[in-house]
């Protein structure tokens, strides 16, 4: 009789690790095989970020390498408005700053069809709620002709923006007689600082704010930037470079290492539900977004034409049909076979605010992953011989659709991008946006 009890208890625990491989690690055992398979090294660490403290295995500039005092630094100034002292307008002095534009509750991104830095207030609940300032006109606003792309895990953006106009290597090895050119900025290029660098020196100019000995001391940065840069001489110390190199290290650090994703990547296969991990064999297999989608932060620096509207059409301001930002990467190079090819973005929070695409043409996430499961361009000025040959109807059932959405949407999402974002800057103002109408969006005193 014992050896009987003895013999089912062993048959149940057969029985049990059957059903827990058969509910579990079967979905599991596929996603990790086929997400293995797309990886570069053949090994699922490859999509895993590094913890944003570990500052020797996160991708940066080697004429810029990452430090705590210039993380601090940058963290701090990304959302300063006290150094927006180049506003077109008085109304505007000392109302805005970088994350007016870049909003961490929305994934980074503007929260609306256009960032619009000096030349508008208010703020709403996520940055959904910032309106054109009635005394400035259209061209006198900040506001690019494009939208703001997120600025989460850029670390591994070797050249930057929509059109990858700014970084001396990676893609634009070749390019060297354009930098300038059809853009006068990326003249930084030559400089060889690296693409986040470069971009934020120019930034800080395009975006009007000023970073000098004067202000650093004023509002109480001087520590600061002493404790970031000793090595630099005090006459070059309180500048645009400096303020650029700090914000490119805080940038960098940027990293959805808490996504259901990630932690799945870890081995906590609790972290996605079904449907996510379903999503993702889709995402890494039958949907093949993988195919553009396949550096570690899931964007890449391939440039393809999907045909998808320009922000013109879509209610942006300061922009027009001429706008050299409708041709993509063909407007930085001039060349015929690279018009209206966009750079691959990231794809991490993206759930978290809309609209999509370069020309904000998409609203929903729902509508990006119908648009690219019919494979329809919108743009008739976009020659179909510049249409990407990935753009190909994808014939995913509804059903499917949804899961691909879920693993997007929810699995690729960090809940918590708060712990980037500091407590106070040291003005004392409201951030992101100090004017009136965002102090009372926000609740600042």
């Amino acid at each position: 009789m014992k050896k009987v009890y003895i013999l089912a208890a062993m048959a149940g625990i057969i029985f049990w690790a059957c059903k827990h491989d058969a509910l579990v690690t079967n979905l599991d055992q596929d996603l990790e095989r086929v997400i293995a398979s797309r990886a570069a090294t053949g090994s699922l660490d490859y999509y895993i970020f590094p913890a944003s403290t570990d500052y020797s295995n996160i991708p940066q500039s080697p004429v810029n390498p990452i430090t705590k005092a210039k993380v601090d630094l940058g963290t701090m100034l990304f959302y300063e408005s006290a150094f927006a002292v180049e506003a077109k307008h008085t109304s505007g002095m000392a109302t805005f700053s970088c994350s007016s534009c870049h909003i961490p509750a929305a994934g980074f991104r503007p929260n609306r069809m256009q960032g619009i830095a000096d030349g508008a207030y208010g703020f709403g609940q996520n940055g959904e709620g910032r309106t054109k300032r009635l005394d400035y006109l259209d061209a006198e606003i900040d506001a690019q002709g494009a939208r703001p792309l997120a600025v989460i895990n850029t670390a591994y953006v070797t050249n930057s923006m929509w059109n990858g106009s700014f970084g001396q290597d990676g893609v634009n090895v070749g390019t060297e007689s354009m930098w300038g050119i059809f853009d006068p900025s990326t003249a930084i290029n030559n400089e060889r600082l690296g693409s986040l660098e470069g971009q934020n020196i120019e930034g800080l100019k395009v975006h009007r704010l000023l970073i000098n000995k004067e202000l650093v001391e004023f509002y109480g940065y001087k520590q600061y930037f002493d404790a970031a840069f000793p090595d630099v001489p005090e006459a070059e110390r309180y500048t645009r470079k400096t303020a650029s190199f700090a914000i490119s290290a805080y940038l960098r650090i940027l990293l959805c290492s808490e996504a259901p994703f990630q932690m799945w990547l870890k081995g906590n296969y609790d972290a996605m539900l079904d449907e996510q991990k379903r999503g993702a064999l889709l995402f890494f297999g039958k949907a093949g977004c993988y195919r553009c989608h396949y550096e570690p932060n899931l964007g890449s620096m391939e440039f393809h034409a999907v045909g998808v509207e320009d922000l013109f059409e879509n209610g942006g301001l300061k922009t027009n049909i001429s706008d050299r930002r409708n041709l993509g990467r063909g407007g930085f190079t001039g060349k015929t076979e690279d018009m209206y090819r966009f750079r691959v973005p990231q794809l991490y929070n993206m759930g978290d605010g809309g609209p999509y695409f370069h020309g904000s043409s998409k609203n929903t996430l729902s509508e990006v992953v119908h648009y690219f499961n019919n494979a329809q361009p919108e743009n008739s000025r976009v020659p179909s011989s510049q249409i990407s040959h990935y753009f190909q109807p994808l014939n995913l059932s509804e059903a499917e659709m949804k899961d691909l959405e879920s693993f997007l949407r929810d699995g690729l999402r960090d809940p918590n991008l708060v712990r980037y974002v500091p407590e106070r800057v040291l003005s004392g103002f409201c951030f992101p946006n100090n004017d009136p109408i965002s102090k009372q969006d926000l609740g600042c005193d």
